[in-house]
């Protein structure tokens, strides 16, 4: 299923989570298999759908300005890690103009090596993570602003 490494007091654990039935999970930890009882059943995991938002009622003739399609509340766009993993390389620096489809950095989730490409154009306005570090799904990793 998934698989996480870990740190602990300085020691290495490389965990797969085999399989989850209820609340008991078969874990792999370190080439050791384990019957882990959780506090809570794992709910499961549904991907968010997006809606189209409800259009106001027309209160002028003028036609409303569009809308810039990355806009994130003034933040920037937020480029988050699509799977859990570990950050290989990173090809761009705070300041750097990117354009969509660049490739901002190289991960590695599932045992293979995946690249980052930028969603929109811009200036990165932040970098979250470094080489080596290990991300979960949702993350954000950079900020093109």
């Amino acid at each position: 299923m998934k698989k996480f490494k870990f740190t602990i007091s300085g020691k290495p654990y490389e965990v797969e989570v085999q399989n989850i039935e209820g609340n008991i999970a078969t874990v792999n930890v370190n080439g050791t298999d384990y019957q882990v009882e959780m506090e809570e059943q794992a709910a499961p995991v549904i991907a968010p759908v997006a809606r189209p938002a409800a259009k106001p009622a027309a209160t002028s003739s003028a036609p409303a300005a569009p809308k810039p399609a990355a806009a994130t509340g003034g933040a920037g766009y937020k480029m988050a890690a699509p799977l859990p993993g570990t950050i290989m390389q990173i090809f761009v620096k705070q300041g750097d103009a990117v354009k969509k489809g660049d490739k901002l950095l190289m991960y590695e989730a599932m045992k293979m090596e995946n690249n980052l490409l930028a969603e929109a154009d811009g200036t990165i306005t932040a970098i979250n993570c470094r080489q080596g570090d290990n991300v979960l799904q949702g993350d954000t990793l950079i900020v093109i602003g």
